[in-house]
């Protein structure tokens, strides 16, 4: 019996871009085709990964950039370890939210660590495990006061509008050079973006 294709596809964007709505779609479209699917999220995905999120996004702590950094990829390369690679190895499709992309954009150009940093440290935490697809769903930074707000914010939603803006921006400047990697505009119908997602990952599969 033929081995089933693995498709590592990653959902990326600015904080209420719409990420885990579109994700859980995509999962629930995939699951019903009979695709063998994974939905996890970063960070976290992994009991030591979760509990590294627990610190990240907690509103009450203060935590540099640079700890920061170290903390994501922490995370990272127990989730890479204990998650995306034995799913992919089993021929899963694995729909993450957020991945390297999001610590080039947040800690390389928002935080000011720089590309070079974030990159080298993301090759190491990955084992150099690089999605097929990265969808990038773009959203002007308006839209985080406008969309659903009714739980608690954590720590990275709690920036100020100078820091959404800088995440914005880098989003729309890496999405156009990183490869693999499409930006989509996220201010459309729900069901309608998601259907072209859905699009780009059957061709993906194909």
């Amino acid at each position: 019996m033929p081995r089933r294709k693995s498709l590592f596809v990653v959902l990326e964007g600015p904080d209420k871009s719409g990420k885990s709505t579109q994700a859980r779609l995509l999962v629930e479209a995939l699951a019903a085709l009979g695709r063998p699917v994974l939905h996890t999220r970063e960070p976290g995905g992994a009991g030591v990964a979760e509990a590294i999120r627990k610190v990240l996004l907690d509103p009450k702590l203060k935590v540099s950039p640079v700890a920061e950094l170290f903390l994501y990829e922490a995370s990272r390369a127990q989730h890479t370890e204990e998650i995306l690679r034995p799913a992919l190895e089993a021929g899963k499709v694995v729909v993450c939210e957020r991945y390297t992309l999001s610590t080039d954009v947040y800690q390389g150009l928002a935080r000011g660590l720089g590309l070079k940093t974030t990159g080298t440290l993301n090759r190491i935490a990955t084992g150099e495990l690089a999605p097929g697809l990265t969808i990038v769903i773009d959203v002007p930074d308006s839209e985080f006061h406008r969309r659903d707000r009714k739980r608690a914010l954590d720590r990275l939603e709690r920036e100020n509008a100078a820091f959404k803006r800088r995440v914005r921006a880098g989003y729309r400047r890496l999405a156009r050079s990183a490869p693999k990697t499409m930006l989509l505009d996220g201010t459309r119908d729900a069901d309608d973006l998601h259907r072209e997602i859905l699009r780009r990952v059957e061709r993906r599969l194909a």
